[in-house]
């Protein structure tokens, strides 16, 4: 299989949906997330959206080749070999129940890889009065399909911040991951593909067996952050990123680890990765700008 770097500049058709809150609940409890911000629709100013719950939304047009991106000469089989690999989202407000929102998608980049393929979708959701609530720079890989030329677009993604250097982390924590938990995320976030719960379409792409989702280890993660570092407020939540590097098996551990937390001139950086129970990287070079609080 092979993906030509034409693709890069594509644009999908808009997505236009209403936020309710049993969206934002179920995304929350998909990610064993029990901050009363996002269930307790008592609370002054009511419930707001876990920032991870925008990729839940582009999901719904990342999937969709057919119906949103009108690109009836795209190679859609090489689609089945993509592994979230890379995640950059920017957080300009906190999202509620009833915001109408407007998402468009571009392809960014298509670029070799020595596993395959990194296509790179960039996403902005924005308002009815045009004002943007989140982008997101979302990464696949495409394990085993060739990038036809040196690549295009690479020049176009934000780039991530630095990783600090080696030593011992600030904190850490272990979670487990159940193994139902991949069933529970795909129909808590709505976010659907087989390699998460279907051990025979797992194994037809050479996987040992079903994964847990990259989004989910890096919403549980965020979860743990915004308690440790943002005194339980997902509303100070501006950008977090990194790269998927690893498996995280169902019916298995993971920990993770704050590395660094760095002043900046309007809130921190704080530096974090996640391993699995091998205690390689699932999630490496990971970050989370956080507003002052």
């Amino acid at each position: 299989m092979e993906l030509r770097t034409e693709f890069v500049g594509r644009r999908c058709r808009p997505l236009e949906i209403e936020l309710t809150a049993r969206q934002i609940m179920n995304f929350a409890a998909g990610t064993a997330d029990p901050n009363p911000c996002h269930l307790d629709d008592e609370r002054p100013g009511g419930i707001i959206a876990p920032p991870m719950l925008a990729t839940a939304l582009t999901w719904n047009i990342s999937s969709r080749l057919a119906q949103f991106w009108e690109a009836e000469d795209f190679p859609a089989e090489v689609l089945t070999r993509q592994v979230h690999f890379s995640e950059i989202l920017a957080c300009h407000r906190p999202m509620r129940p009833g915001d109408k929102l407007r998402i468009e998608g571009e392809t960014k980049a298509i670029l070799p890889h020595r596993g395959g393929t990194h296509l790179i979708m960039e996403y902005r959701a924005t308002g009815p009065d045009g004002q943007p609530v989140f982008s997101e720079f979302a990464g696949a890989l495409l394990r085993g399909v060739r990038c036809v030329g040196p690549g295009r677009g690479a020049e176009d993604i934000p780039p991530m911040p630095e990783p600090p250097e080696a030593g011992a982390p600030l904190w850490e924590k272990e979670i487990h991951i159940g193994p139902l938990d991949a069933h529970i995320y795909d129909a808590c976030a709505d976010i659907h593909f087989p390699i998460h719960t279907s051990p025979a379409f797992a194994h037809a792409v050479k996987l040992p067996g079903t994964i847990y989702h990259g989004t989910a280890t890096l919403s549980q993660a965020l979860r743990e952050i915004v308690a440790a570092e943002a005194n339980g407020d997902p509303g100070r939540v501006r950008q977090v990123g990194g790269y998927f590097a690893g498996m995280v098996p169902l019916n298995s551990s993971i920990r993770i680890q704050a590395l660094a937390r760095i002043p900046e001139a309007n809130g921190s950086l704080v530096h974090f990765s996640v391993l699995n129970q091998d205690a390689k990287h699932a999630i490496k070079n990971a970050w989370v700008r956080l507003n002052a609080g």
